[in-house]
């Protein structure tokens, strides 16, 4: 199924779309997830990263990523779903979907401004690559409060209870 979504890049096409942000003196927020069911948790933290920078970018992962990360029975929607969804949001301005687990390449590539991840993170709990590659290119890494109750799992948790009823 095709979805028109113009705030889709290719890796390439964001390579070239980040120089010019970076000629023209533009910050680039940038943040990374599955975002396999947009929750309110989601557009809480997406609004607030959105706020620091002048352009924030959001990195999805790939279904084959997702499945990887968790299990066969995710995504629940495909990567252009999800990429569809989160291009409706005016907080964002730019997605790029990403095969591997992690985001190292894309990191040295991109070399994002700030990068944010939601609370219920730490820098100890950052993937020690990821954070290594955010230090290699001088991103700064900022944790944004965590909606305590909102989660893809609870939401699906809660799907399943109310079709047994």
């Amino acid at each position: 199924m095709h979805l028109p979504n113009e705030k889709w890049l290719t890796l390439e096409e964001a390579v070239g779309m980040r120089q010019k942000l970076r000629d023209a003196g533009r910050t680039m927020v940038m943040t990374n997830g599955c975002f396999d069911l947009l929750h309110v948790g989601h557009i809480s933290y997406l609004e607030a990263s959105r706020k620091l920078g002048d352009s924030l970018w959001v990195l999805i992962n790939s279904d084959e990523s997702v499945r990887a990360l968790k299990g066969p029975t995710r995504p629940i929607e495909s990567e252009a779903e999800r990429a569809y969804c989160l291009a409706a949001l005016n907080c964002v301005d730019h997605i790029v979907v990403f095969n591997n687990p992690r985001l190292i390449e894309e990191i040295k590539l991109l070399q994002p401004d700030i990068y944010t991840k939601a609370g219920d993170y730490t820098l100890d709990t950052l993937h020690a690559g990821e954070r290594e590659a955010f230090e290699a290119v001088g991103t700064e890494i900022k944790f944004l409060p965590f909606l305590e109750g909102f989660s893809t799992t609870r939401m699906i948790e809660k799907i399943h209870r109310a079709a047994s009823l």
